[in-house]
């Protein structure tokens, strides 16, 4: 399973994450940026959706479409520019005036959306994305459903959905969490001696290396790094 690291917001996070597969989203986009892309071992682009979503500000497709134009050929897959909030045919009108965008099924979309779009992914280059409006806990059995109702060659790109990185059918996931888990680490007593860019680097491995695990690592805050007695 591939994870992108979702748009690295400073210079130091995505020194990095460098030879890693990174997500480039239109909505957070840094002229900066421009100088590490090379540097990343594979690239994703997104249309910035789920930043609409939280700032209520419109993406402008056509800017977005005029963007993306550089990607193409480069990038592994370019997203389509959805809406998470529930209006599904605003998504499907962005997918048909996008041609080179693969289009997502949320779980506010109708069931029978998912046979239209897997039209489209068998017409484009067979990705399609799985979005959950936030929060998106215990919605499993969603995600299973769309798994279990799509043809075995489509890539299956599940948006910020780490957590239900245990479905065989997900091949891919972003992380938006993996700049906040370095925060998380260094804010732990027994590792203030790390700087942010150790930390950083813990986080880039463990997120690379969980999924090889036979069963499911406990979360960084479930487990003492320190036994009592170990504590001077």
């Amino acid at each position: 399973m591939k994870v992108y690291f979702s748009s690295p917001g400073t210079q130091q996070q995505a020194e990095h994450v460098s030879g890693m597969p990174v997500l480039l989203s239109f909505a957070t986009w840094r002229p900066w940026l421009i100088r590490y892309q090379s540097t990343f071992s594979r690239i994703m682009i997104d249309s910035g959706a789920f930043s609409e979503l939280n700032t209520g500000k419109k993406i402008d497709l056509d800017k977005y479409a005029d963007w993306s134009q550089q990607w193409i050929g480069h990038a592994d897959a370019i997203a389509g520019l959805d809406d998470i909030s529930g209006d599904w045919k605003r998504s499907l009108d962005n997918y048909q005036k996008f041609p080179n965008g693969f289009p997502t099924i949320h779980d506010t979309d109708p069931p029978e959306l998912l046979k239209d779009l897997v039209q489209l992914c068998q017409e484009r280059k067979h990705w399609l994305g799985i979005g959950l409006k936030p929060p998106r806990a215990s919605k499993e059995e969603f995600v299973r459903w769309v798994c279990d109702n799509i043809p075995e060659d489509i890539h299956v790109h599940g948006w910020a959905l780490r957590t239900y990185a245990n479905v065989r059918r997900i091949n891919s996931f972003d992380s938006t969490n993996w700049f906040r888990d370095a925060m998380a680490i260094c804010a732990n007593r027994q590792l203030k001696h790390l700087t942010y860019g150790e930390a950083l680097e813990i986080v880039v491995k463990r997120y690379v290396r969980e999924n090889r695990l036979l069963t499911p690592e406990p979360s960084f805050d479930e487990i003492p790094l320190f036994q009592p007695s170990e504590i001077n």
